[in-house]
């Protein structure tokens, strides 16, 4: 199987990498970038194609990408004092008030 070969990937991999994909274009990452960073975060997701042949088939990775967010998030608040979490918040409520009434204007 020469690398680059999708054949190992099953189609709920695949549909990943595509929908992955469309998120990276809408942010302006080029067709070929947004592709090799998708199949890049399914093979982090998932440990690889996970039809059966070779190495790698369903093994729960335990922690993908998908369920990192939270994480990140809590690390970040974490490390930022009452006051600064306080004023973001604050920061954060003007701008949706801000756009609620744009959107019902």
């Amino acid at each position: 199987m020469p690398r680059g070969d999708k054949s190992k990937y099953t189609d709920k991999q695949e549909r990943k990498a595509d929908h992955i994909a469309e998120g990276y274009e809408k942010r302006g990452v080029s067709e070929k970038e947004a592709e090799r960073r998708a199949w890049a975060t399914v093979n982090k997701d998932d440990g690889g194609g996970k039809k059966q042949g070779g190495s790698g088939r369903g093994t729960h990775t335990g922690h993908p990408a998908a369920h990192k967010g939270g994480e990140k998030g809590g690390k970040a608040a974490a490390s930022r004092s009452a006051a600064e979490r306080s004023a973001s918040a604050k920061k954060a409520a003007a701008t949706r008030k801000r756009n609620a009434e744009h959107a019902h204007g």
